[in-house]
């Protein structure tokens, strides 16, 4: 096919289009939505293996005597609790009460950190983090140069085992190994997965790229290992109901709104905090929720909430037809009082109120 020259393409698209991937522009980069279909490359995850090209994804590393200070000041979450080896989720709140992004905080030791940004948010992050430098710590940007692959699935730690001699099995949930994998020096395997089906990311100089990718194949090939494309990994974060920036957080939502007081940690200053503490003490108007739908039709991100009477009450953020439970699920904003489980909404889908129910968080329980 044509590449588009305006997309940015990772180490392995020519990979991708041998294997006959579906590709499509995102996130300003060319990438794989689908190989062998989404609901084959869902149940593959789901059940055994896949692996996922996710080197769209920003890499930071932020070292120096000033790295926790700055951290600490830019992120809502608390990363002195973080120890070496350890991996963090939080947010970057912004001055308005919303969210930058959200990321990972891995942590070396006490003077070095690696962030892990979303790919349509690289520059911005970037920008974003050296305005609130103030603390003398160095930031390298090593985004462009680095890929990263996510291996999912129950048999995809025992699969991977095979490639180094780095104790993967027994890695807790949110940790992180750096060593020899798969002949490659210095390759960071970490286990902080978006599908809620274990596994590991792998992260490694691009050069090393399609060596490294081939040697995952091959590895996992007695497992039905497959290539799997990002219209299945949306899928299986949604059953998990992970946000996905851009679609249920963004610049105008804040991290209680959001469902993530839990990584919003007011023991310490961060931008905004004082706002963001106000929504947690006096409560917030709407909330992030899952649903159900319970007459037929599948939710899609944009879609109206309403109630009986059509009047618009909310927006549904994400929402799909659930591979592994076959039903519609979704998570949308609602008003605070309409926020506990089994409170009945609407969802307006081509001039109909059908009828949803709100869910607890996962929809999918291994």
């Amino acid at each position: 096919m044509e590449v588009t020259t305006d997309l940015k393409l990772t180490a392995l698209t020519q990979v991708h289009q041998n294997l006959g991937a579906k590709m499509v522009p995102f996130a300003g980069y060319l990438m794989p939505v689908q190989y062998s279909g989404l609901l084959d490359e869902h149940n593959t995850v789901r059940k055994a293996l896949g692996v996922f090209d996710v080197s769209h994804m920003g890499e930071f590393l932020v070292s120096g005597k000033g790295a926790l200070e700055l951290i600490q000041y830019v992120t809502s979450n608390d990363a002195s609790k973080l120890v070496d080896g350890k991996v963090q989720y939080s947010c970057l709140p912004n001055d308005q009460g919303g969210i930058v992004d959200d990321l990972l905080v891995y942590r070396f030791h006490d003077e070095l950190y690696l962030l892990v940004v979303n790919a349509s948010n690289i520059e911005k992050d970037w920008n974003w983090i050296n305005s609130k430098n103030t603390f003398g710590a160095k930031l390298e940007d090593h985004s462009e140069k680095t890929s990263l692959l996510a291996v999912q699935g129950p048999k995809a730690l025992q699969a991977m085992q095979k490639l180094t001699d780095m104790d993967l099995l027994s890695m807790e949930y949110y940790t992180f190994k750096m060593g020899t994998f798969a002949g490659v020096e210095n390759v960071i395997v970490s286990t902080t997965g978006y599908t809620g089906a274990g596994g590991c990311e792998i992260y490694f100089p691009n050069e090393n790229a399609e060596e490294i990718w081939n040697a995952v194949m091959s590895a996992g090939a007695e497992f039905g290992i497959k290539p799997i494309g990002l219209g299945a990994r949306d899928t299986l974060r949604l059953e998990m109901g992970f946000c996905l920036y851009g679609n249920d957080i963004d610049d105008t939502t804040s991290p209680i709104e959001a469902g993530l007081g839990w990584i919003t940690k007011f023991t310490k200053t961060f931008v905004n905090s004082e706002a963001i503490r106000s929504h947690k003490e006096n409560g917030v108007a709407k909330k992030l929720v899952g649903f159900e739908l319970i007459d037929k039709g599948i939710p899609r991100h944009g879609y109206e909430v309403v109630d009986a009477n059509m009047n618009v009450i909310g927006v549904v953020t994400s929402g799909t037809q659930s591979p592994s439970m076959n039903k519609p699920i979704g998570m949308a904003y609602v008003p605070t009082e309409l926020s506990k489980p089994g409170s009945e909404i609407f969802i307006n889908i081509r001039g109909k109120a059908l009828k949803a129910v709100v869910t607890a968080l996962p929809f999918y329980k291994a």
